[in-house]
């Protein structure tokens, strides 16, 4: 096969490596590269990123763009594994939106640095720590069954990460790469990341649900939590009277405010909505908090992503 040049469209992109070869690293000892072989004959590639604050696009090397998402979605200061662990999932999430969801074509672009569309961006908060970090895993993706995984994650699991159900209403497709495992990142998460109590107006309620649903809750008199999932989260709850899903019920009221769907109490008094639960996010795939904490224990970035998701490869297709 002859060594394909710098690639500048994303079509050729995405063939180049759908080709590459698992070399499946596990473990703490990390296998040095070897010197030559077919499976490191591609380059990384250029996307196009819009820039959602001056609605204009532009090109970027690949890595570059994944050390502005790591410095934006995890602390640039945190331990150099759980920047590398957080830089191999930004790098499998974009090629996961690329190739299977033709990353952002409202924009015609691969990328942008809208979190609702794509992922956070900030390459103001890039240090020699998220330099280093994605320099070391450079070209790693994450693989289940030679398909990019979704590559979720989230802040803290409170004590237990979800399944892509329970976290996510996620239907669309099978994930047995995920499960809900113990998580770690509760002993050492911020205060407000562990546990966390709100209340909301019967307004505020109200229009949540609407606007989720689609179905009017009526007087919200009553509140309760209807289906628990694997890893005890709400997974259905009742509002009035409508039934909706926990995590849809989260997007609704703001996932600021309601930290997490992994509720200790649910009710109404005094005509709110009190709610009180542990963790930050939607609990699903890799917590950056127990990353953290592996990754002071002396964890590898192999390790950590072998840790939170199930019969995954970690496979280099490019030098």
């Amino acid at each position: 096969m002859k060594r394909i040049p710098l690639l500048c469209t994303l079509s050729l992109a995405v063939a180049f490596m759908i080709a590459a070869v698992s070399v499946g690293c596990r473990g703490p000892a990390e296998k040095p590269l070897p010197k030559s072989g077919p499976q490191y004959r591609y380059q990384e590639p250029e996307i196009t990123l819009y820039d959602n604050d001056t609605g204009q696009k532009k090109k970027i090397k690949f890595e570059e763009y994944i050390a502005g998402v790591v410095a934006a979605e995890m602390e640039p200061t945190w331990p150099i594994e759980a920047l590398a662990a957080q830089s191999t999932l930004a790098r499998t999430f974009t090629l996961h939106k690329i190739k299977y969801e033709k990353g952002v074509p409202k924009h015609g672009a691969d990328a942008s640095t809208s979190t609702e569309e794509f992922q956070a961006y900030d390459p103001t908060r890039i240090t020699p720590a998220v330099r280093k970090a994605v320099k070391k895993t450079r070209g790693q993706v994450i693989k289940y069954k030679g398909r990019y995984i979704r590559a979720w994650f989230h802040s803290n699991a409170g004590g237990k990460t979800a399944t892509a159900l329970e976290g996510l209403a996620f239907k669309k497709e099978k994930t047995p790469y995920i499960k809900s495992v113990s998580d770690p990142g509760q002993k050492v998460a911020k205060p407000e990341d562990r546990t966390w109590k709100v209340s909301f107006t019967p307004e505020e309620v109200r229009a949540a649900v609407l606007e989720q649903s689609g179905k009017d809750p009526g007087a919200i008199t009553s509140a309760a939590i209807v289906k628990k999932g694997t890893s005890g989260r709400a997974e259905m709850v009742r509002v009035g009277d409508i039934k909706i899903s926990g995590s849809s019920l989260r997007i609704g009221l703001g996932p600021e405010r309601m930290r997490s769907t992994l509720l200790d109490s649910f009710k109404v008094k005094d005509g709110m909505l009190h709610m009180s639960g542990r963790g930050y996010g939607h609990g699903v795939g890799m917590s950056q908090w127990g990353a953290y904490y592996m990754a002071k224990q002396g964890k590898s970035h192999t390790d950590i992503i072998h840790y939170y998701f199930k019969d995954v490869t970690i496979d280099k297709i490019w030098r």
